[in-house]
């Protein structure tokens, strides 16, 4: 003969612990809480802080930083009764090279991967020079998978992406012009000029590299055999690039966003 347990709470589950979201993280917040900057919630299951957290709904993604009860923490800890969270969201600019208490274990170096919802945001990277993977076909566990294997850094729209174990840093997109994509990028990793510009493939993102003329002249146009002696190409998908008039227009544009 067996007994059903009962599920396992806390001797005082009717004290709520207070969690309250600092800078733009009550944005975040569920419909029925959306703006509010604390919330009360009632503990009555053993849950982790970062699991209260997202079921409030900020990813863990976006949070820089936690306090329990004013200590520093990771994101392990169960929730208490009567416990005082403070949970902060990142401070641009973000290092993801260096150890934080939340994460331990830093990146090498900056590698995006970029969702297929920003993917017009992912192009702009490349053209800037950076390292930055976009995400076609994969669902969300295949794209979390990468990001760790990779030690990329998730650039998206999609909250629930954020939300993924396997996922460490990522920055969460809140604007839709792609040029306005862009800033925010740059200003919440501090990155500014001198870029490397054209020196990724804006499809596949490899770096480029030379490439003879004469070697490609069977694959110019005329006016383009004319006009340009200097080539460069994917060594993936082997599209060929040269400094067109399309490049004089995005040099323009890129010398006006150092200078916003």
């Amino acid at each position: 003969m067996s007994a059903t347990l009962p599920p396992k709470s806390f001797p005082d589950s009717d004290h709520p612990a207070c969690l309250t979201f600092h800078g733009d993280l009550p944005d975040l917040l569920n419909a029925n809480k959306r703006g509010m900057g604390s919330v009360k919630y009632p503990v009555r299951r053993r849950a982790s802080v970062k699991d209260v957290i997202e079921a409030l709904g900020p990813p863990h993604g976006v949070v820089g930083g936690l306090m329990i009860n004013g200590i520093n923490t990771d994101f392990t800890p169960l929730l208490h009764p009567g416990d005082h969270v403070e949970v902060f969201p990142f401070t641009p600019p973000v290092d993801v090279t260096k150890p934080t208490l939340l994460r331990p274990k830093p990146l090498p170096g900056l590698a995006f991967l970029v969702d297929a919802n920003v993917g017009k945001l992912g192009r702009l990277i490349r053209v800037l020079g950076f390292d930055a993977a976009t995400a076609n076909d994969e669902d969300d566990s295949q794209l979390a998978a990468l990001a760790f294997h990779e030690n990329r850094i998730v650039i998206t729209k999609d909250r629930a992406l954020l939300k993924h174990s396997k996922i460490a840093y990522g920055h969460l997109i809140r604007c839709e012009e792609p040029q306005e994509q862009l800033r925010s990028f740059l200003d919440y990793f501090g990155l500014a000029p001198p870029f490397r510009p054209f020196s990724r493939c804006l499809e596949c993102n490899t770096s480029l590299r030379p490439v003879a003329k004469e070697a490609i002249l069977h694959r110019l146009e005329p006016k383009t055999k004319k006009y340009f002696d200097a080539f460069q190409i994917c060594p993936d998908c082997e599209r060929i690039y040269w400094p067109g008039s399309h490049h004089q227009h995005m040099r323009n544009w890129l010398a006006a966003l150092a200078h916003t």
